[in-house]
């Protein structure tokens, strides 16, 4: 009795395979981004005026390079060696955040009527980022995981 088997791939091959799955969540997160520039822009307009819409839309978008910063970096290094994931990811968000503590700072020394807009477009930001990845997670990636 002959027990064959079909070859199996070895790892980097399968890796090579799907090189940008890292990268493959950005697509959409950038729309509703985009959506939820807009929309704070109009809602700063209707609370705030003019600087209130460029405020909050600004904030949408502090947000949205700051998250993108992370993840390409934290891709970029798992794409080096997956051991420099947790550096590199605490590294750029310790920079990240200091960048953006010192500038909420400084604009808050300033008086400038932005603040507010400025400061809920970054959490708009941040809750469009998060609910957009939460829901490519659950109802894209592990159901594709899971095959």
């Amino acid at each position: 009795m002959s027990t064959t088997s079909a070859p199996t791939p070895d790892a980097s091959a399968v890796a090579d395979a799907d090189r940008n799955w890292r990268l493959r969540h950005l697509p959409p997160i950038l729309i509703a981004a985009g959506v939820m520039t807009v929309g704070a822009a109009v809602l700063g307009a209707v609370f705030a005026g003019g600087v209130g819409a460029f405020a909050a839309a600004l904030g949408v978008v502090i947000a949205t390079v700051s998250y993108l910063a992370s993840t390409l970096a934290i891709a970029w290094a798992d794409k080096l060696d997956p051991k420099l994931v947790m550096p590199f990811g605490m590294g750029v968000y310790v920079a990240k955040l200091s960048v953006l503590g010192g500038l909420m700072l400084v604009v808050a020394s300033t008086g400038w009527a932005g603040l507010k807009p400025l400061s809920v477009g970054i959490v708009a930001g941040v809750l469009a980022w998060t609910a957009t990845q939460i829901w490519w997670i659950v109802t894209v990636h592990a159901p594709r995981f899971r095959r």
